[in-house]
Protein backbone atom coordinates (compact mmCIF):
# COMPACT_ATOMS: atom_id res chain seq x y z
CA UNK A 1 0.00 0.00 0.00
CA UNK A 2 0.88 3.60 -0.55
CA UNK A 3 -0.09 7.20 -0.09
CA UNK A 4 0.63 8.96 -3.11
CA UNK A 5 3.26 11.97 -1.81
CA UNK A 6 2.02 14.49 -4.25
CA UNK A 7 -0.30 15.42 -7.03
CA UNK A 8 0.05 16.43 -10.51
CA UNK A 9 -1.03 20.22 -11.08
CA UNK A 10 -4.65 20.41 -11.48
CA UNK A 11 -3.99 22.28 -14.89
CA UNK A 12 -4.54 20.15 -18.02
CA UNK A 13 -1.98 19.81 -20.07
CA UNK A 14 -1.69 20.41 -24.11
CA UNK A 15 0.40 17.56 -25.22
CA UNK A 16 3.73 17.68 -27.02
CA UNK A 17 3.69 16.52 -30.61
CA UNK A 18 6.06 13.45 -29.89
CA UNK A 19 5.81 10.39 -31.46
CA UNK A 20 4.48 7.23 -29.70
CA UNK A 21 6.24 3.81 -29.56
CA UNK A 22 6.46 1.67 -32.49
CA UNK A 23 5.01 -0.67 -30.95
CA UNK A 24 1.69 1.21 -30.15
CA UNK A 25 1.91 2.05 -33.34
CA UNK A 26 1.38 -1.40 -34.70
CA UNK A 27 -1.22 -1.57 -32.22
CA UNK A 28 -3.66 0.72 -34.08
CA UNK A 29 -4.30 -2.08 -36.70
CA UNK A 30 -6.33 -3.61 -33.81
CA UNK A 31 -8.91 -1.04 -33.38
CA UNK A 32 -11.96 0.02 -35.44
CA UNK A 33 -10.92 3.77 -36.49
CA UNK A 34 -7.27 3.17 -38.52
CA UNK A 35 -4.81 5.76 -39.40
CA UNK A 36 -5.69 4.47 -43.47
CA UNK A 37 -9.20 5.66 -42.65
CA UNK A 38 -8.68 9.02 -41.12
CA UNK A 39 -6.61 9.94 -43.96
CA UNK A 40 -9.26 9.07 -46.22
CA UNK A 41 -11.44 11.28 -44.24
CA UNK A 42 -10.47 14.34 -45.67
CA UNK A 43 -7.17 15.65 -43.41
CA UNK A 44 -6.73 19.50 -43.09
CA UNK A 45 -3.59 21.11 -43.89
CA UNK A 46 -1.03 21.97 -41.19
CA UNK A 47 -2.42 25.24 -39.37
CA UNK A 48 -0.13 28.22 -39.55
CA UNK A 49 -0.01 28.66 -35.48
CA UNK A 50 2.15 31.44 -35.60
CA UNK A 51 -0.34 34.49 -36.54
CA UNK A 52 -1.76 36.78 -34.18
CA UNK A 53 -0.41 37.16 -30.76
CA UNK A 54 -3.36 39.32 -29.81
CA UNK A 55 -7.04 37.55 -28.83
CA UNK A 56 -9.21 38.35 -32.48
CA UNK A 57 -13.14 39.12 -31.38
CA UNK A 58 -15.51 37.19 -33.42
CA UNK A 59 -16.37 34.07 -35.10
CA UNK A 60 -17.92 30.74 -34.49
CA UNK A 61 -16.54 27.46 -33.18
CA UNK A 62 -17.91 24.61 -33.21
CA UNK A 63 -17.41 21.41 -30.74
CA UNK A 64 -18.59 17.87 -31.16
CA UNK A 65 -19.05 15.97 -27.94
CA UNK A 66 -18.90 12.23 -27.92
CA UNK A 67 -20.85 12.25 -24.72
CA UNK A 68 -24.50 11.82 -24.05
CA UNK A 69 -26.77 14.54 -24.95
CA UNK A 70 -28.41 15.98 -21.42
CA UNK A 71 -31.59 15.68 -21.24
CA UNK A 72 -31.62 18.69 -18.79
CA UNK A 73 -29.58 21.64 -19.67
CA UNK A 74 -29.93 22.87 -15.91
CA UNK A 75 -27.45 20.54 -14.30
CA UNK A 76 -29.02 21.13 -10.79
CA UNK A 77 -31.86 18.47 -13.05
CA UNK A 78 -29.73 15.15 -12.09
CA UNK A 79 -26.28 16.25 -12.37
CA UNK A 80 -24.24 14.54 -14.88
CA UNK A 81 -20.95 14.61 -16.56
CA UNK A 82 -22.40 15.80 -20.28
CA UNK A 83 -24.51 18.59 -18.21
CA UNK A 84 -21.68 19.91 -16.53
CA UNK A 85 -19.77 19.75 -19.91
CA UNK A 86 -21.81 22.79 -21.67
CA UNK A 87 -23.20 24.06 -18.20
CA UNK A 88 -19.56 25.27 -17.99
CA UNK A 89 -20.13 27.95 -20.62
CA UNK A 90 -22.95 29.60 -19.17
CA UNK A 91 -23.46 29.17 -15.75
CA UNK A 92 -20.85 30.30 -13.05
CA UNK A 93 -20.05 29.20 -8.81
CA UNK A 94 -19.02 30.21 -5.82
CA UNK A 95 -15.48 29.90 -6.12
CA UNK A 96 -13.03 28.21 -7.91
CA UNK A 97 -10.14 26.28 -8.02
CA UNK A 98 -6.23 27.01 -9.66
CA UNK A 99 -3.96 24.78 -11.05
CA UNK A 100 -2.74 23.95 -7.38
CA UNK A 101 -5.86 22.81 -6.25
CA UNK A 102 -6.42 26.46 -3.71
CA UNK A 103 -9.82 27.49 -3.39
CA UNK A 104 -9.73 31.24 -5.64
CA UNK A 105 -12.55 33.58 -5.80
CA UNK A 106 -15.62 33.61 -8.36
CA UNK A 107 -18.59 34.87 -7.71
CA UNK A 108 -17.98 35.27 -4.20
CA UNK A 109 -14.82 37.22 -3.42
CA UNK A 110 -14.06 36.43 0.28
CA UNK A 111 -15.36 33.52 2.71
CA UNK A 112 -15.40 32.82 6.51
CA UNK A 113 -15.47 29.58 8.65
CA UNK A 114 -17.38 30.01 11.95
CA UNK A 115 -15.20 28.78 14.79
CA UNK A 116 -17.38 25.90 15.07
CA UNK A 117 -17.53 25.05 11.94
CA UNK A 118 -21.34 25.13 11.49
CA UNK A 119 -21.86 28.41 9.08
CA UNK A 120 -20.08 29.96 6.73
CA UNK A 121 -20.10 33.44 5.35
CA UNK A 122 -19.60 34.24 1.61
CA UNK A 123 -19.36 37.68 0.47
CA UNK A 124 -20.79 37.96 -3.44
CA UNK A 125 -18.95 40.43 -6.45
CA UNK A 126 -20.58 43.55 -6.90
CA UNK A 127 -22.64 44.15 -9.97
CA UNK A 128 -22.88 41.13 -11.57
CA UNK A 129 -25.80 39.99 -13.68
CA UNK A 130 -27.76 37.07 -14.48
CA UNK A 131 -28.12 37.81 -18.41
CA UNK A 132 -31.77 38.31 -17.32
CA UNK A 133 -31.07 41.24 -16.32
CA UNK A 134 -31.69 40.05 -12.38
CA UNK A 135 -29.12 40.66 -9.81
CA UNK A 136 -26.37 38.29 -8.06
CA UNK A 137 -27.44 38.53 -4.39
CA UNK A 138 -27.47 36.71 -1.48
CA UNK A 139 -31.41 36.05 -2.06
CA UNK A 140 -30.11 34.89 -5.76
CA UNK A 141 -27.88 32.52 -3.50
CA UNK A 142 -30.72 31.07 -1.65
CA UNK A 143 -33.10 30.61 -4.62
CA UNK A 144 -29.97 28.65 -5.71
CA UNK A 145 -29.57 26.12 -2.70
CA UNK A 146 -33.16 25.74 -2.34
CA UNK A 147 -33.52 24.44 -5.82
CA UNK A 148 -30.73 22.16 -5.60
CA UNK A 149 -32.05 20.63 -2.61
CA UNK A 150 -36.07 20.60 -3.68
CA UNK A 151 -36.52 16.70 -4.22
CA UNK A 152 -39.15 18.29 -7.29
CA UNK A 153 -35.14 19.08 -8.92
CA UNK A 154 -34.51 15.47 -8.92
CA UNK A 155 -31.12 16.65 -8.12
CA UNK A 156 -28.34 13.87 -7.63
CA UNK A 157 -24.75 15.27 -7.49
CA UNK A 158 -25.49 18.91 -6.24
CA UNK A 159 -27.88 17.29 -3.53
CA UNK A 160 -25.35 14.96 -2.60
CA UNK A 161 -22.59 17.59 -2.29
CA UNK A 162 -25.18 20.31 -0.55
CA UNK A 163 -25.86 17.11 1.74
CA UNK A 164 -24.68 19.27 5.36
CA UNK A 165 -26.44 22.58 4.29
CA UNK A 166 -29.34 22.77 6.46
CA UNK A 167 -29.79 26.86 5.50
CA UNK A 168 -29.09 29.36 3.74
CA UNK A 169 -29.42 33.11 5.21
CA UNK A 170 -29.24 37.07 4.15
CA UNK A 171 -26.72 38.56 6.05
CA UNK A 172 -26.61 41.72 3.79
CA UNK A 173 -27.73 41.93 0.32
CA UNK A 174 -23.85 40.83 -0.60
CA UNK A 175 -23.38 38.38 2.48
CA UNK A 176 -24.66 35.34 2.90
CA UNK A 177 -24.50 32.51 5.15
CA UNK A 178 -24.65 28.56 5.02
CA UNK A 179 -25.57 27.16 8.20
CA UNK A 180 -24.84 23.14 8.41
CA UNK A 181 -25.68 20.16 10.64
CA UNK A 182 -22.11 19.26 10.95
CA UNK A 183 -18.72 20.65 10.01
CA UNK A 184 -17.84 19.93 6.18
CA UNK A 185 -14.34 20.21 5.24
CA UNK A 186 -15.40 19.86 1.51
CA UNK A 187 -17.86 22.45 1.23
CA UNK A 188 -15.37 24.98 -0.73
CA UNK A 189 -14.16 22.05 -3.31
CA UNK A 190 -18.38 21.40 -3.33
CA UNK A 191 -19.48 24.65 -4.42
CA UNK A 192 -17.04 25.03 -7.36
CA UNK A 193 -18.49 22.43 -9.02
CA UNK A 194 -20.89 23.00 -12.10
CA UNK A 195 -23.99 21.03 -10.60
CA UNK A 196 -24.53 23.57 -7.75
CA UNK A 197 -23.87 26.54 -10.34
CA UNK A 198 -25.08 29.73 -9.90
CA UNK A 199 -28.43 30.44 -12.03
CA UNK A 200 -30.94 33.23 -12.01
CA UNK A 201 -33.48 32.99 -9.23
CA UNK A 202 -36.28 34.32 -11.64
CA UNK A 203 -35.74 31.73 -14.51
CA UNK A 204 -35.91 28.85 -11.79
CA UNK A 205 -39.43 29.93 -10.93
CA UNK A 206 -40.49 29.13 -14.28
CA UNK A 207 -41.74 25.10 -15.41
CA UNK A 208 -39.12 22.46 -14.48
CA UNK A 209 -38.87 21.84 -18.11
CA UNK A 210 -38.72 25.32 -19.65
CA UNK A 211 -35.48 25.90 -17.41
CA UNK A 212 -34.04 22.75 -18.47
CA UNK A 213 -34.55 24.71 -22.38
CA UNK A 214 -32.88 27.31 -21.68
CA UNK A 215 -30.59 28.22 -18.46
CA UNK A 216 -29.55 31.66 -17.18
CA UNK A 217 -26.40 32.29 -15.58
CA UNK A 218 -24.15 35.16 -15.26
CA UNK A 219 -21.26 33.08 -17.72
CA UNK A 220 -19.52 34.30 -20.88
CA UNK A 221 -22.22 32.85 -22.75
CA UNK A 222 -26.47 32.16 -23.44
CA UNK A 223 -28.32 29.47 -24.59
CA UNK A 224 -30.17 30.63 -27.54
CA UNK A 225 -31.24 27.24 -29.42
CA UNK A 226 -31.24 23.09 -28.33
CA UNK A 227 -32.64 21.47 -31.43
CA UNK A 228 -32.21 18.37 -29.94
CA UNK A 229 -30.35 14.94 -30.86
CA UNK A 230 -28.26 17.99 -33.07
CA UNK A 231 -26.61 20.71 -31.41
CA UNK A 232 -26.95 23.22 -28.94
CA UNK A 233 -26.55 27.42 -29.92
CA UNK A 234 -24.37 29.44 -27.74
CA UNK A 235 -24.14 33.46 -27.93
CA UNK A 236 -21.92 35.56 -26.36
CA UNK A 237 -22.81 37.51 -23.04
CA UNK A 238 -21.96 41.19 -24.48
CA UNK A 239 -22.19 41.97 -20.68
CA UNK A 240 -20.21 39.68 -18.93
CA UNK A 241 -17.87 40.81 -15.67
CA UNK A 242 -16.97 37.95 -13.73
CA UNK A 243 -14.48 35.63 -14.80
CA UNK A 244 -12.84 33.47 -11.98
CA UNK A 245 -9.58 34.48 -10.45
CA UNK A 246 -7.31 32.29 -12.64
CA UNK A 247 -8.60 33.73 -15.83
CA UNK A 248 -5.45 34.96 -18.14
CA UNK A 249 -7.14 38.34 -19.23
CA UNK A 250 -10.77 40.07 -18.17
CA UNK A 251 -11.22 41.19 -21.85
CA UNK A 252 -13.61 37.84 -22.88
CA UNK A 253 -15.32 36.33 -24.82
CA UNK A 254 -14.33 36.45 -27.72
CA UNK A 255 -15.96 34.57 -29.73
CA UNK A 256 -19.13 35.35 -31.41
CA UNK A 257 -20.51 31.85 -30.87
CA UNK A 258 -20.47 28.36 -30.09
CA UNK A 259 -22.05 25.79 -32.06
CA UNK A 260 -22.60 22.45 -29.36
CA UNK A 261 -22.58 19.38 -31.73
CA UNK A 262 -23.79 15.64 -30.68
CA UNK A 263 -21.39 13.30 -32.68
CA UNK A 264 -21.65 10.17 -30.65
CA UNK A 265 -19.62 8.12 -32.94
CA UNK A 266 -15.68 8.43 -32.36
CA UNK A 267 -14.44 8.32 -36.15
CA UNK A 268 -16.98 10.83 -37.00
CA UNK A 269 -16.07 13.22 -34.50
CA UNK A 270 -12.20 12.76 -35.17
CA UNK A 271 -12.89 13.06 -39.07
CA UNK A 272 -15.14 16.13 -38.86
CA UNK A 273 -12.50 17.88 -36.68
CA UNK A 274 -9.60 16.12 -39.23
CA UNK A 275 -11.10 17.87 -41.94
CA UNK A 276 -11.67 21.32 -40.35
CA UNK A 277 -15.42 20.77 -39.92
CA UNK A 278 -15.52 21.24 -36.69
CA UNK A 279 -12.69 22.63 -34.11
CA UNK A 280 -13.09 21.05 -30.67
CA UNK A 281 -13.82 17.40 -30.32
CA UNK A 282 -14.05 15.29 -27.01
CA UNK A 283 -13.86 11.28 -25.92
CA UNK A 284 -10.89 11.11 -28.46
CA UNK A 285 -10.37 7.44 -29.32
CA UNK A 286 -6.60 6.04 -27.98
CA UNK A 287 -6.29 5.37 -32.30
CA UNK A 288 -7.25 9.03 -32.50
CA UNK A 289 -4.96 10.49 -30.28
CA UNK A 290 -2.12 8.56 -31.80
CA UNK A 291 -3.07 9.87 -35.45
CA UNK A 292 -3.28 13.55 -34.19
CA UNK A 293 0.52 13.48 -32.43
CA UNK A 294 1.23 13.18 -36.33
CA UNK A 295 -1.27 16.28 -37.46
CA UNK A 296 0.57 19.81 -37.25
CA UNK A 297 -2.71 20.86 -37.24
CA UNK A 298 -3.93 19.37 -33.88
CA UNK A 299 -3.43 19.48 -30.33
CA UNK A 300 -4.55 17.60 -27.67
CA UNK A 301 -5.67 18.96 -23.81
CA UNK A 302 -5.40 16.25 -21.80
CA UNK A 303 -7.77 16.91 -18.57
CA UNK A 304 -8.11 13.72 -15.67
CA UNK A 305 -10.96 14.07 -13.69
CA UNK A 306 -10.85 14.94 -9.99
CA UNK A 307 -12.28 12.63 -8.03
CA UNK A 308 -12.61 8.61 -8.12
CA UNK A 309 -11.20 6.63 -10.35
CA UNK A 310 -12.53 5.15 -13.21
CA UNK A 311 -13.38 1.82 -11.80
CA UNK A 312 -15.52 -1.46 -11.78
CA UNK A 313 -18.07 -1.66 -8.88
CA UNK A 314 -18.95 -4.99 -7.82
CA UNK A 315 -22.24 -5.11 -6.02
CA UNK A 316 -21.98 -6.33 -2.64
CA UNK A 317 -25.21 -5.96 -1.55
CA UNK A 318 -26.55 -9.03 -3.65
CA UNK A 319 -25.41 -12.47 -4.56
CA UNK A 320 -22.18 -13.12 -5.99
CA UNK A 321 -20.51 -10.81 -4.59
CA UNK A 322 -21.72 -10.39 -0.98
CA UNK A 323 -19.31 -12.73 -0.53
CA UNK A 324 -15.64 -11.53 -0.44
CA UNK A 325 -13.98 -14.19 -1.84
CA UNK A 326 -16.00 -14.38 -4.83
CA UNK A 327 -15.38 -10.92 -5.49
CA UNK A 328 -11.71 -11.21 -5.32
CA UNK A 329 -11.80 -14.15 -7.67
CA UNK A 330 -13.56 -11.76 -10.33
CA UNK A 331 -10.70 -9.36 -9.39
CA UNK A 332 -7.63 -11.98 -9.45
CA UNK A 333 -9.27 -13.22 -12.91
CA UNK A 334 -9.76 -9.88 -14.68
CA UNK A 335 -6.82 -9.31 -17.06
CA UNK A 336 -6.61 -5.32 -16.85
CA UNK A 337 -3.06 -4.65 -18.15
CA UNK A 338 -3.15 -6.86 -21.00
CA UNK A 339 -6.42 -5.33 -22.26
CA UNK A 340 -5.43 -1.37 -21.48
CA UNK A 341 -1.69 -1.99 -23.26
CA UNK A 342 -3.11 -3.64 -26.10
CA UNK A 343 -6.56 -0.97 -26.03
CA UNK A 344 -5.36 2.16 -25.31
CA UNK A 345 -1.94 2.83 -26.93
CA UNK A 346 -0.42 4.40 -23.78
CA UNK A 347 -3.32 6.82 -23.47
CA UNK A 348 -4.09 5.77 -19.83
CA UNK A 349 -2.48 4.27 -17.13
CA UNK A 350 -3.33 1.73 -14.95
CA UNK A 351 -4.79 2.70 -11.56
CA UNK A 352 -5.10 0.81 -8.43
CA UNK A 353 -6.97 3.37 -6.35
CA UNK A 354 -10.43 4.56 -5.76
CA UNK A 355 -8.95 7.83 -6.05
CA UNK A 356 -8.06 10.31 -9.55
CA UNK A 357 -4.05 10.60 -10.02
CA UNK A 358 -4.86 14.81 -9.41
CA UNK A 359 -6.04 14.10 -5.86
CA UNK A 360 -3.05 13.77 -3.83
CA UNK A 361 -4.70 11.55 -0.72
CA UNK A 362 -4.98 8.74 -3.12
CA UNK A 363 -3.88 5.25 -1.92
CA UNK A 364 -2.29 2.62 -4.79
CA UNK A 365 -2.36 -0.96 -3.77
CA UNK A 366 -1.45 -2.33 -6.93
CA UNK A 367 -0.93 -5.80 -5.06
CA UNK A 368 -4.85 -6.49 -4.70
CA UNK A 369 -5.24 -6.07 -8.23
CA UNK A 370 -2.89 -8.53 -9.63
CA UNK A 371 -3.99 -11.10 -12.32
CA UNK A 372 -3.75 -14.67 -10.89
CA UNK A 373 -5.89 -17.11 -12.47
CA UNK A 374 -4.84 -19.71 -10.51
CA UNK A 375 -5.61 -17.58 -7.07
CA UNK A 376 -9.03 -17.22 -8.56
CA UNK A 377 -9.85 -20.47 -8.71
CA UNK A 378 -8.51 -21.24 -5.26
CA UNK A 379 -10.90 -18.61 -3.96
CA UNK A 380 -14.16 -19.91 -5.83
CA UNK A 381 -13.44 -23.86 -5.00
CA UNK A 382 -13.42 -22.78 -1.25
CA UNK A 383 -16.46 -20.79 -1.48
CA UNK A 384 -18.50 -23.38 -2.77
CA UNK A 385 -18.32 -23.38 -6.90
CA UNK A 386 -16.58 -26.04 -7.51
CA UNK A 387 -18.47 -27.28 -10.19
CA UNK A 388 -18.76 -26.37 -13.84
CA UNK A 389 -21.29 -26.89 -16.93
CA UNK A 390 -20.98 -27.82 -20.21
CA UNK A 391 -20.09 -24.25 -21.34
CA UNK A 392 -17.57 -23.97 -18.69
CA UNK A 393 -18.81 -21.36 -16.37
CA UNK A 394 -18.80 -22.23 -12.26
CA UNK A 395 -22.15 -23.77 -10.91
CA UNK A 396 -23.54 -24.03 -7.29
CA UNK A 397 -26.56 -25.15 -5.69
CA UNK A 398 -28.08 -25.82 -9.63
CA UNK A 399 -27.39 -21.36 -10.13
CA UNK A 400 -25.11 -20.58 -12.82
CA UNK A 401 -22.11 -18.13 -11.60
CA UNK A 402 -23.51 -15.33 -13.58
CA UNK A 403 -22.39 -11.60 -13.12
CA UNK A 404 -24.67 -9.05 -14.97
CA UNK A 405 -22.89 -5.63 -16.39
CA UNK A 406 -24.61 -2.91 -17.44
CA UNK A 407 -22.61 -0.54 -19.81
CA UNK A 408 -23.50 3.01 -20.64
CA UNK A 409 -22.42 3.31 -24.21
CA UNK A 410 -22.74 7.46 -23.65
CA UNK A 411 -19.83 7.05 -20.71
CA UNK A 412 -17.85 4.74 -22.45
CA UNK A 413 -15.58 5.04 -25.16
CA UNK A 414 -15.62 2.26 -27.86
CA UNK A 415 -11.63 0.93 -26.60
CA UNK A 416 -13.60 0.62 -22.91
CA UNK A 417 -16.05 -0.90 -24.46
CA UNK A 418 -13.80 -3.63 -25.42
CA UNK A 419 -11.48 -3.80 -22.22
CA UNK A 420 -14.75 -4.90 -20.83
CA UNK A 421 -15.09 -7.46 -23.24
CA UNK A 422 -11.27 -8.58 -22.47
CA UNK A 423 -12.41 -8.41 -19.20
CA UNK A 424 -15.41 -10.53 -20.02
CA UNK A 425 -13.24 -13.50 -21.58
CA UNK A 426 -10.17 -13.61 -18.99
CA UNK A 427 -12.82 -13.90 -15.82
CA UNK A 428 -14.59 -16.54 -18.11
CA UNK A 429 -11.44 -18.41 -17.42
CA UNK A 430 -12.05 -18.90 -13.97
CA UNK A 431 -16.27 -19.76 -14.53
CA UNK A 432 -17.96 -16.19 -14.10
CA UNK A 433 -20.51 -15.52 -16.90
CA UNK A 434 -20.08 -11.79 -17.49
CA UNK A 435 -23.17 -10.95 -19.56
CA UNK A 436 -22.87 -7.41 -20.91
CA UNK A 437 -25.85 -5.32 -21.36
CA UNK A 438 -25.13 -2.52 -23.41
CA UNK A 439 -27.65 0.33 -23.25
CA UNK A 440 -27.94 3.99 -23.42
CA UNK A 441 -27.51 6.70 -20.58
CA UNK A 442 -31.26 6.30 -19.39
CA UNK A 443 -31.69 2.60 -19.82
CA UNK A 444 -28.39 2.48 -17.85
CA UNK A 445 -29.69 4.74 -15.05
CA UNK A 446 -32.70 2.53 -15.05
CA UNK A 447 -31.27 -0.36 -14.07
CA UNK A 448 -29.10 0.74 -11.45
CA UNK A 449 -32.31 2.00 -9.99
CA UNK A 450 -33.87 -1.39 -10.07
CA UNK A 451 -30.70 -2.92 -8.64
CA UNK A 452 -30.34 -5.57 -11.61
CA UNK A 453 -26.43 -5.65 -11.80
CA UNK A 454 -23.74 -7.25 -10.20
CA UNK A 455 -20.87 -4.67 -11.71
CA UNK A 456 -20.81 -1.26 -13.18
CA UNK A 457 -18.66 0.68 -14.35
CA UNK A 458 -19.82 4.20 -12.81
CA UNK A 459 -17.84 7.15 -13.25
CA UNK A 460 -18.12 10.00 -10.87
CA UNK A 461 -16.61 13.08 -10.66
CA UNK A 462 -16.66 14.98 -7.14
CA UNK A 463 -13.71 17.55 -6.09
CA UNK A 464 -11.60 16.26 -3.44
CA UNK A 465 -11.42 13.26 -1.64
CA UNK A 466 -14.63 13.61 -0.42
CA UNK A 467 -16.12 12.10 -3.04
CA UNK A 468 -14.98 8.79 -1.60
CA UNK A 469 -18.01 9.67 1.32
CA UNK A 470 -20.79 10.23 -1.60
CA UNK A 471 -19.49 6.76 -2.98
CA UNK A 472 -19.00 4.30 0.18
CA UNK A 473 -20.76 5.46 3.16
CA UNK A 474 -23.71 3.45 3.73
CA UNK A 475 -25.77 6.79 3.10
CA UNK A 476 -25.52 6.25 -0.17
CA UNK A 477 -27.16 3.68 -0.91
CA UNK A 478 -30.39 5.36 -0.23
CA UNK A 479 -31.24 7.29 -3.66
CA UNK A 480 -30.87 11.08 -3.98
CA UNK A 481 -34.22 12.43 -5.43
CA UNK A 482 -33.51 11.89 -8.98
CA UNK A 483 -33.79 8.12 -7.83
CA UNK A 484 -29.57 7.75 -8.35
CA UNK A 485 -27.82 5.85 -5.28
CA UNK A 486 -24.09 6.91 -5.90
CA UNK A 487 -23.33 3.81 -3.39
CA UNK A 488 -23.14 1.26 -6.35
CA UNK A 489 -21.12 -1.32 -4.43
CA UNK A 490 -23.75 -1.00 -1.97
CA UNK A 491 -20.77 -1.04 1.09
CA UNK A 492 -22.44 -1.09 4.35
CA UNK A 493 -19.87 -0.97 7.15
CA UNK A 494 -20.37 0.79 10.17
CA UNK A 495 -16.39 1.27 10.91
CA UNK A 496 -15.60 2.68 7.38
CA UNK A 497 -18.67 5.34 7.60
CA UNK A 498 -17.22 6.23 11.04
CA UNK A 499 -13.37 7.08 9.03
CA UNK A 500 -15.22 9.02 6.26
CA UNK A 501 -17.59 10.94 8.58
CA UNK A 502 -14.74 11.94 10.57
CA UNK A 503 -12.53 12.99 7.53
CA UNK A 504 -15.21 15.30 6.26
CA UNK A 505 -15.54 17.14 9.20
CA UNK A 506 -11.76 17.44 10.57
CA UNK A 507 -9.94 20.16 9.27
CA UNK A 508 -6.58 19.10 10.50
CA UNK A 509 -4.74 18.04 7.29
CA UNK A 510 -2.90 15.60 8.84
CA UNK A 511 -5.62 13.67 10.18
CA UNK A 512 -7.92 14.52 7.26
CA UNK A 513 -5.35 12.91 5.48
CA UNK A 514 -4.93 9.73 7.89
CA UNK A 515 -8.68 8.86 7.91
CA UNK A 516 -9.23 9.05 4.34
CA UNK A 517 -6.10 6.13 3.83
CA UNK A 518 -7.81 4.33 6.67
CA UNK A 519 -10.97 4.18 4.78
CA UNK A 520 -9.56 3.55 1.41
CA UNK A 521 -7.53 0.46 2.78
CA UNK A 522 -11.09 -1.01 3.89
CA UNK A 523 -12.61 -0.27 0.30
CA UNK A 524 -9.84 -1.82 -1.61
CA UNK A 525 -9.08 -4.89 0.94
CA UNK A 526 -12.67 -5.64 0.88
CA UNK A 527 -12.89 -6.12 -3.31
CA UNK A 528 -15.39 -3.56 -3.62
CA UNK A 529 -13.94 -2.13 -6.82
CA UNK A 530 -11.15 -2.86 -9.68
CA UNK A 531 -9.98 0.61 -10.44
CA UNK A 532 -8.63 0.69 -13.78
CA UNK A 533 -7.48 4.03 -14.73
CA UNK A 534 -7.98 8.20 -14.36
CA UNK A 535 -11.72 9.12 -15.85
CA UNK A 536 -10.46 9.93 -19.28
CA UNK A 537 -10.66 13.57 -21.18
CA UNK A 538 -8.63 14.12 -23.63
CA UNK A 539 -9.89 16.78 -26.02
CA UNK A 540 -8.41 17.21 -29.46
CA UNK A 541 -8.56 20.99 -31.08
CA UNK A 542 -7.44 22.82 -34.12
CA UNK A 543 -4.23 24.48 -33.90
CA UNK A 544 -6.36 27.71 -34.80
CA UNK A 545 -8.07 27.39 -31.43
CA UNK A 546 -6.35 29.85 -28.53
CA UNK A 547 -7.13 29.92 -25.21
CA UNK A 548 -8.73 26.72 -24.81
CA UNK A 549 -8.45 25.58 -21.03
CA UNK A 550 -9.84 23.04 -18.83
CA UNK A 551 -11.30 23.84 -15.38
CA UNK A 552 -9.20 22.70 -12.33
CA UNK A 553 -12.35 21.94 -10.74
CA UNK A 554 -13.76 18.89 -12.71
CA UNK A 555 -12.01 19.19 -15.80
CA UNK A 556 -14.75 20.61 -18.18
CA UNK A 557 -13.65 22.91 -21.25
CA UNK A 558 -14.06 26.17 -21.04
CA UNK A 559 -14.46 28.79 -23.78
CA UNK A 560 -14.78 31.91 -22.19
CA UNK A 561 -11.28 33.03 -23.25
CA UNK A 562 -10.86 31.16 -26.40
CA UNK A 563 -10.42 33.10 -29.82
CA UNK A 564 -9.50 31.80 -33.40
CA UNK A 565 -6.42 32.69 -34.77
CA UNK A 566 -7.90 32.11 -39.07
Amino acid sequence: MAIRPSSPSRTATSRTKTSRTAATRAGLAISGLTLTALILSGCAPAADNGGSSDPVAGGTLTYATGDAEPTCLDPHVGGNYPQALVATQYLESLVSLDASGAVIPWLATEWSEAEDGLSWDFTLRDNVTFTDGEPLNAAAVQANVAHVQDPATGSSTGYLALGKVTGVEAVSDTVVRFTLSAPDSALLESLSQPWVAMQSPAALERAKEVNCESPVGTGPFVVTEWDRQNSITLERNDDYTSPPADAADGDGPYLDSIVWRFVPDSATRYAALASGEVDVIDNAQPDALVAADDDDSLEELDAPRPGASNRLELNSGIAPFNDVAVREAFIRAANVNDGITSLFFGTAERSYSALSSVEPLGVSDPDLFDFDLEKSNELLDAAGWTERDADGYRVKDGERLTVTFPVSTNQSIPAEQSLFEQIQATTKEAGFDVVLEPGDLSTWYATLAANEYNVVSAPYTKVGPDVLRILYHSDGITPAPSGYFANLAQVNLPELDTLLTEASEVSDAEQRSQLYADAQQIVLDGFYILPLYDQQNHYLYNTAVEGLRAMPTVSTPTLAEAWLDR
